[in-house]
């Protein structure tokens, strides 16, 4: 609501156009519609409206990428054993499109099971706790747990180092955020796929030009996630990108 309110503000200022990432499912739809019922031209990023109602959608290639980190975090597990989903807010672009790329990974992954899935509202730290913590009290053999961000990750690896099962539990994670690629060097988890975010605000205010001049650009602007892990993660962390 608080969303729909500001961009309903924007409008009346005449703007245009409008750089927008929704912060959810439903605030994604009615902004957009509203924007472009009155000619601006609008630019979503990282979600996407329902029907995709804007003029142009640049995000992460989440089906992709998270297929990379779920084929990477089961072949680190043997390929085997119980498996967590700790989901971001159900409905939204990047939650579906990663719950997507990882079902594709693991469908080649039969001795894997899924034994729980929970969602988020909010994508945040504190549920990916409660939510790993909830899961592993009714499922204790699980050794993977897939956080869909890497908030989600490190809630879901602090609620297995106070579980303490005795075995070891692979975590994984996506976005590639600082505060996470620090505590992936660290060894708080295991793998994440590090988004472009700079390079995505430069597409969005190229297209936002370009959009604004007259021009035409492209519907869908995906760019690639690099999978990360304790391996290549300080050049990451040196300069984020």
């Amino acid at each position: 609501a608080t969303q729909v309110s500001q961009v309903q503000d924007l409008i009346t200022q005449n703007i245009d156009a409008l750089i927008y990432i929704p912060a959810g499912a439903t605030a994604a739809t009615v902004p957009t519609k509203t924007a472009k019922a009155a000619g601006i031209p609008v630019i979503n990023v990282d979600r996407n409206a329902d029907g995709a109602p804007g003029d142009t959608f640049i995000a992460t290639n989440s089906v992709a990428s998270a297929k990379a980190v779920c084929d990477y975090i089961a072949k680190q597990a043997g390929g085997k054993g119980e498996l967590i989903i700790i989901h971001g807010q159900k409905g939204t672009t990047p939650e579906v499109d990663r719950s997507k790329g990882c079902g594709e990974a693991l469908s080649a992954y039969p001795d894997i099971k899924v034994v729980g899935e929970l969602w988020s509202e909010g994508w945040h730290q504190d549920e990916g706790f409660k939510l790993t913590q909830d899961l592993l009290q009714s499922h204790p053999d699980v050794s993977i747990v897939i956080g869909q961000a890497d908030a989600l990750a490190l809630g879901a690896a602090q609620a297995v180092k106070v579980a303490n099962p005795g075995h070891k539990v692979w975590v994984a994670g996506f976005d590639g955020d600082v505060a996470a690629l620090k505590a992936l060097k660290g060894g708080v988890f295991d793998v994440t796929a590090t988004q472009q975010t700079q390079g995505m605000g430069r597409l969005a205010v190229d297209a936002a030009i370009k959009l604004v001049a007259g021009e035409t650009v492209p519907t869908e602007q995906l760019q690639d996630a690099t999978l990360t892990t304790k391996d290549n993660v300080d050049q990451f962390i040196a300069k984020h990108p």
